[in-house]
């Protein structure tokens, strides 16, 4: 991340972890440490994956106390295997006992989702077809999950709700039809927003076309019918399809050519990266 985004962004939301973590004083920490002692801790890998959130990790630190120093052995992206030393976390023994849970759990987290992501994206290679995330992060985590699918080599969908125009099942109801909704999309929305309709079945896929959507959703449907989408698509729109995909489909659903495939399960089913800060040295 830059440090404009880490400013703006970032700061506050690791500030409020912080806050959480410590609502008044680390007893414990003052209890053993009541004073100012100099000491080094080690980042230890536990486990094989893809590092991700190294600069979210030093930012915790140094939000306490920006005479910290954070020496890393490894970058963001990188391949990481079980008993690795990956950083070294430098200064005041109380900011390394009270920063270093915030700071485990940012990094555990995202570079859960980057091992996740890398995984999945293993199994498009060689094809055309792009892997996406979904808005289906944790509250106000989002900014550092999707940063993490990035690192494992996935791809951002939108942001947010601001960030473009995405028609759903709802949005359709509401307007009472795919055309209607594409129509009131266009008349109000930015003319460099692409419109994404989401479709459910071949119907609505003819409808998503001749009203002239840029994105058609393939949500759901069985694989023969998205072959029989995109004929009927036949480029006209870009094609994403979401919904079940596994491990298993994944293989058939690149085979059929579509643009792209999203996964909510890059940000809410990925296991964190065991990871651990050991071997404290007070000097």
């Amino acid at each position: 991340m830059d440090k404009n985004t880490m400013r703006l962004n970032v700061d506050h939301l690791l500030i409020q972890a912080l806050q959480e973590d410590i609502t008044s004083e680390d007893v414990s920490t003052n209890a053993v440490m009541p004073s100012y002692q100099y000491g080094q801790v080690q980042l230890i890998c536990k486990e094989d994956g893809i590092i991700a959130g190294l600069e979210v990790f030093e930012r915790v630190f140094y939000l306490l106390d920006e005479n910290m120093e954070v020496k890393f052995y490894v970058k963001d992206g990188d391949s990481v295997k079980d008993g690795q030393l990956l950083a070294e976390v430098s200064g005041d023994v109380r900011v390394l006992l009270s920063g270093e849970r915030t700071a485990l759990n940012y990094l555990q987290r995202m570079s859960g989702i980057a091992t996740y992501t890398n995984r999945v994206a293993s199994y498009l290679k060689g094809s055309k077809t792009k892997l996406l995330d979904t808005r289906k992060t944790t509250p106000n985590m989002r900014v550092f999950e999707k940063y993490a699918v990035r690192v494992g080599g996935g791809n951002n969908h939108r942001y947010n709700l601001s960030d473009g125009v995405m028609l759903k099942d709802n949005h359709i109801a509401a307007a009472g039809s795919i055309t209607n909704a594409v129509k009131m999309a266009k008349d109000y929305a930015s003319f460099v927003r692409k419109i994404e309709v989401e479709v459910e079945n071949l119907e609505q896929v003819k409808e998503a076309v001749e009203a002239g959507a840029d994105i058609i959703m393939l949500d759901n449907m069985s694989v023969e019918n998205m072959k029989k989408a995109i004929e009927i698509i036949d480029g006209r729109a870009e094609t994403e399809c979401s919904g079940n995909v596994t491990k298993e489909n994944i293989e058939k659903l690149t085979a059929l050519g579509v643009d792209y495939i999203s996964s909510g399960a890059l940000t809410h089913s990925a296991p964190i990266l065991d990871l651990s800060l050991k071997n404290l040295q007070v000097k």
